[in-house]
């Protein structure tokens, strides 16, 4: 039998998601832009996938633009404020523990001259509020933070850091990376005084290549894309309406009437942090998300002990890399919650779905059972 734990990652793409897509390919495979019959139900399809989403956040569904995913959202919620406000100021706030498409496109604005101020995080890695409060400023023009790291699902104040901003600085821009947290949580940009939201599809049951940026009305953004002016310029290029539509059915599907997936996947995981205490020295990094569970195991390379479990055909993913596509390093999350030395590099993270069960917890907890003492006594002293 194959577990698969790394939901985190990816996820395995819901049937219906699959079978709207097919249609999108095979009956309304126009395109949106086409003045014909055929182009009116390739477009229909967006507009449907835009008051899905729009639903979903309570916004508008002229507020959601459809994006390549993730790294497209988050780059261009960064880049596009900053080059749109540059003249009110350069300088930028954002976490120690963000991830690669929040941290790469604000290194790259620093290059030109912003302005950065990194938060520091807590021992659960949630940001310090006082130090976001001191942190702002009349010529800081971006708050950029995640809503739940990717690493160990810690949750962040969202509520109150926005309530901060907007006090200290009105026309401060708040940006939020919602990759982990959409679909899990209930998230209302309004209430919480949000102005960007990224997404990404394939973290809830959706297809890869597509994702959506939240853009409250009103907020000042520059576009990086340009060409046939498509999704009112913000975006140009011909829409991916398979991805769009299969993207809106897999938001449906995921958040049903009141988030019963979210839940359900909850006490997957709350079961698996209660039997995972059977083994001995390890960390539970965990953070409050329900998808995502973080252990650090003593005396163990985590890359070992991965590729132990996947001979297993149990999947999981490394916490102690901050990239496969780069040379190993341990991960600035670890570093930042301040986990001891000897538990940094036996980090994994166990992510969960709505498909898993609690068999498959129990099924994992046999197998480490017999693998973490093996390896343990391999480990070179």
């Amino acid at each position: 039998m194959t577990i698969y734990f790394d939901n985190a990652a990816t996820t395995k793409v819901f049937p219906e998601v699959m079978s709207v897509m097919e249609d999108a390919m095979n009956v309304s495979y126009g395109n949106p832009s086409a003045k014909h019959r055929k182009g009116m139900e390739a477009e229909n399809l967006i507009k449907e996938a835009q008051e899905t989403i729009a639903k979903s956040l309570k916004a508008k569904p002229k507020e959601i633009f459809f994006t390549s995913g993730g790294t497209e959202s988050n780059n261009t919620a960064i880049i596009g404020t900053a080059l749109a406000n540059k003249r009110k100021g350069k300088h930028i706030i954002t976490s120690r523990i963000e991830h690669a498409s929040v941290y790469e496109p604000i290194a790259f604005l620093e290059d030109l001259g912003f302005e950065i101020t990194y938060l520091n995080v807590d021992s659960k890695g949630q940001i310090l509020l006082e130090e976001l409060e001191t942190a702002i400023r009349p010529d800081t023009i971006l708050v950029s933070l995640m809503f739940v790291n990717n690493e160990i699902g810690a949750v962040q104040p969202i509520k109150e850091a926005g309530e901060i901003i907007k006090k200290k600085n009105k026309d401060t821009v708040f940006h939020v990376d919602a990759i982990q947290a959409y679909g899990k949580l209930p998230i209302v940009p309004k209430n919480l005084k949000i102005d960007l939201l990224s997404m990404s599809g394939h973290k809830i049951h959706g297809p890869k290549g597509v994702g959506f940026l939240y853009v409250r009305e009103g907020t000042k953004i520059q576009p990086l894309i340009y060409g046939g002016g498509q999704q009112k310029g913000m975006r140009s290029g011909t829409e991916n309406v398979p991805g769009i539509a299969g993207l809106g059915c897999a938001c449906r599907q995921m958040i049903g009437d009141h988030f019963e997936n979210a839940e359900k996947i909850r006490t997957v995981k709350e079961y698996f942090q209660e039997r995972i205490k059977e083994i001995e020295d390890i960390r539970d990094n965990s953070g409050e998300a329900p998808h995502i569970a973080s252990i650090s195991f003593r005396g163990i390379r985590s890359e070992v002990l991965l590729h132990a479990l996947e001979d297993k055909e149990i999947y999981v993913s490394s916490g102690s890399a901050c990239s496969s596509n780069k040379k190993q390093a341990v991960s600035g999350t670890l570093n930042a919650i301040g986990l001891p030395d000897d538990y940094k590099d036996g980090t994994l993270r166990f992510s969960f779905s709505a498909e898993n069960t609690k068999e498959e917890v129990d099924e994992t907890i046999e197998a480490l059972k017999e693998l973490v003492p093996m390896l343990r006594r391999f480990v070179r002293r």
